[in-house]
């Protein structure tokens, strides 16, 4: 409301008369001031702020009975949320009913240690085995296996796969809810995704771990056969079929020598196309044809137990 500026009239005294005649003309004169000041003044000023101000402000009172009425509009709020949440779990429980965990925001934030070791370092190791990117026992040390498991979470999330906790990738470790999973979401098995460059090995339809690897890179060979000194090239094209195998044979110790390079403890899936141990597992396809994975990887998938004969191995692009 906008304050009414209200002009006060000065009142002049009549001219001096005799003291008898001014005493009656003061009366008379009081009594005209408080007449006039009962009736129009007041009454002319008040009115019209009674009409026009005072009606208003009864209404516009009132109104909040109008108001009020929104009570129908956050019922309608309650409603929205109400069927976003009936929606979102809906759609997560029909598309991915077994192999989803939600492990939730990390406790601390993920320090952006680079590739040193120490405190922090720990921390990270143990974020990656919570998320289900295997690593050696948290120690601290920031070695192949943590490398490796960094360079996993990264390829997962389409972030620069270095190798490096980097700001962006410690901002992920933290907020991060769900716990890495490949696409499938029944049965146990291998499941190598080509696209992404990783292996998932899954148990009862839920990703237990995912592992850094690397595949066949696509390009053309023309290479001495080691097994074969003198012998003819092998030649061909370095692919990791599509497909669904079977683990059907495995060499348990040590390094072997393929025919194509050395190997370590190979589990074969498809001719001699197989999982195995290498010094070697970029962040890019680099194999003839294999899935490698770190020497500390594959061996803890022998003394694990969890890919044994027979177990099928899914890949995919």
């Amino acid at each position: 409301m906008r304050d009414t500026d209200i002009e006060h009239e000065r009142m002049t005294r009549p001219p001096r008369r005799s003291s008898s005649n001014a005493l009656l003309t003061v009366g008379f004169a009081a009594a005209l001031v408080v007449l006039c000041a009962c009736t129009s003044p007041t009454s002319s000023a008040v009115a019209p702020a009674e009409t026009v101000a005072v009606a208003p402000a009864v209404s516009g009172t009132l109104a909040p009975t109008a108001t009020l009425q929104p009570s129908t509009t956050e019922e309608a709020t309650s409603t929205v949320p109400a069927s976003t949440t009936t929606t979102v779990p809906a759609t997560t429980t029909t598309t991915v009913p077994a192999n989803i965990i939600n492990v939730g925001v990390f406790a601390v934030p993920i320090v952006p240690v680079g590739s040193s070791s120490g405190p922090d370092t720990l921390v990270l190791q143990l974020r990656l085995q919570q998320l289900g990117f295997w690593s050696a026992p948290a120690d601290g040390k920031y070695d192949l296996s943590t490398k490796q498991a960094v360079m996993a979470f990264q390829k997962y999330l389409y972030l620069d796969p270095t190798g490096s906790v980097d700001d962006a990738t410690a901002a992920f470790l933290t907020q991060v809810q769900l716990k890495a999973h490949g696409l499938v979401d029944t049965g146990t098995l291998v499941e190598v995704d080509k696209a992404r460059q990783l292996l998932f090995i899954v148990v009862d339809g839920v990703t237990l771990w995912t592992i850094n690897t690397s595949t066949g890179n696509g390009k053309p060979f023309d290479e001495p056969d080691m097994n074969t000194p003198g012998g003819p090239n092998i030649t061909g094209v370095a692919l990791t079929p599509d497909g669904v195998w079977k683990v059907n044979r495995e060499r348990p110790e040590g390094w072997w020598e393929g025919d194509l390079g050395r190997i370590y403890r190979p589990k074969y899936f498809h001719g001699g196309i197989a999982i195995h141990g290498s010094n070697s597992i970029p962040n890019y396809p680099a194999s003839h044809g294999c899935v490698r994975v770190s020497v500390p990887a594959m061996d803890f998938i022998w003394a694990s137990g969890l890919v044994p004969m027979q177990m099928p191995v899914w890949v995919h692009s």
